[in-house]
């Protein structure tokens, strides 16, 4: 389960009802997996800001502290966020028993 402790994770919202309870960017219908996607295909900050005007910087950082949480959560805290994600979307995985994807 990822930390509670850092208040960036306090953006980082999961409804059922919502994008299917995917981890979500402040219960808005972005997930955590999307901004990873697109930062890891190359998109910069500035590039994905001028596409979705409602995401904010801090949005990027709790974003990758998720990740980070997961991974770590997952035992894999020697491979670098993306790696593990892609390893992990590669093989069709999901994370814990509330499925908590990215």
């Amino acid at each position: 389960m990822p930390r509670l402790e850092n208040p960036l994770l306090a953006r980082i919202t999961t409804d059922p009802d919502v994008r299917f309870g995917k981890p979500c960017v402040r219960g808005r219908r972005i997930t955590v997996q999307e901004i990873l996607e697109w930062l890891s295909g190359g998109a910069s900050q500035e590039q994905i800001l001028a596409d979705y005007p409602q995401l904010e910087d801090q949005d990027f950082l709790a974003a990758c502290d998720y990740c980070t949480s997961v991974v770590e959560a997952a035992g894999l805290a020697g491979q670098s966020c993306v790696a593990a994600w892609k390893a992990f979307r590669s093989a069709g995985k999901c994370w814990g028993s509330k499925r908590l994807w990215w």
